[in-house]
């Protein structure tokens, strides 16, 4: 019953940015891990980044100073900015959720995928 819907993909000039937004909907006591993920093309799914409840961050090398995750635990959402893209941040981006239900029951949970295509 959990839910996750991304939004902010789309095609973006190298060098500008875009902003990823996540949000969580269903049956939900707290939300413990967030993050988002990638899968370029003909590659395999990749972590990106995680943002913890208290708000520490954490980030794959490759992304480190232009991407920023961050979290609305009073919205349930989640953020990526991504500052600086380049080409070979193309790929379909994945939100991902740690969910502990009003039922007590955890559950790994992701969004559908946006696309985000970096080119000019």
């Amino acid at each position: 019953q959990v839910q996750l819907v991304e939004s902010g993909g789309g095609l973006v000039q190298p060098g500008e940015s875009a902003r990823l937004s996540c949000i969580v909907s269903g049956d939900i006591e707290r939300i413990s891990g967030m993050g988002w993920y990638r899968q370029a093309p003909g590659a395999q799914r990749v972590w990106v980044a995680t943002v913890v409840p208290d708000g520490r961050t954490s980030y794959v090398d490759s992304v480190k100073g232009r991407f920023t995750i961050s979290r609305d635990n009073a919205k349930n959402a989640v953020y990526l900015q991504m500052d600086s893209l380049k080409a070979e941040d193309t790929a379909v981006y994945y939100c991902n959720a740690v969910v502990i239900s009003t039922n007590r029951r955890t559950g790994d949970y992701w969004g559908q995928g946006t696309q985000v295509i970096v080119s000019s």
